[in-house]
C-alpha cells in the first residue's frame, strides 16, 4: 500500500553534488523513520542517513558526516538527501527506506549514483 520512488541520481565528478528525492505515497503512519541506504555489488546494504517522522532527529554514517544532509517535507511526503563533496567511494545504488515498525517496512527501487575521479 506504500510506494517509494527515488529520483535525482546521476554521474558527477568528484567534489560535486547531487540531491536525491524519495516521494512516498499511500498511508504513512506518523511514527516512522525514513532513511537512505546504499549498496555496491558484493557488499551488504548499509545505512547512510536516517530521519524521524517529525524531522527532529537525524543520524549519519561516519563516512558521510559533514558532507550529506537528510531532510524531509511531510507536506509533500518526500525525504531528501543532499550530497556534497562527493567521492568515488560514494558510488552506489541508493535506496530509500520507510520503517513503520509494526506497520510496514518499505523500500524504493533505488537510484544510481556514480562519482568519477
Amino acid at each position: 500500500q506504500v510506494q517509494l520512488v527515488e529520483s535525482g541520481g546521476g554521474l558527477v565528478q568528484a567534489g560535486g553534488s547531487l540531491r536525491l528525492s524519495c516521494a512516498a505515497s499511500g498511508t504513512i503512519f506518523s511514527m516512522n523513520v525514513m532513511g537512505w541506504y546504499r549498496q555496491t555489488p558484493g557488499k551488504q546494504r548499509e545505512l547512510v542517513a536516517a530521519i524521524t517522522g517529525s524531522g527532529g532527529s537525524t543520524n549519519y554514517a561516519d563516512s558521510v558526516k559533514g558532507r550529506f544532509t537528510i531532510s524531509r517535507d511531510n507536506a509533500k511526503n518526500t525525504v531528501y538527501l543532499q550530497m556534497n563533496s562527493l567521492k568515488p567511494e560514494d558510488t552506489a545504488v541508493y535506496y530509500c527506506n520507510l520503517d513503520q515498525f509494526g506497520f510496514g517496512d518499505y523500500w524504493g527501487q533505488g537510484t544510481q549514483v556514480a562519482v568519477s575521479s
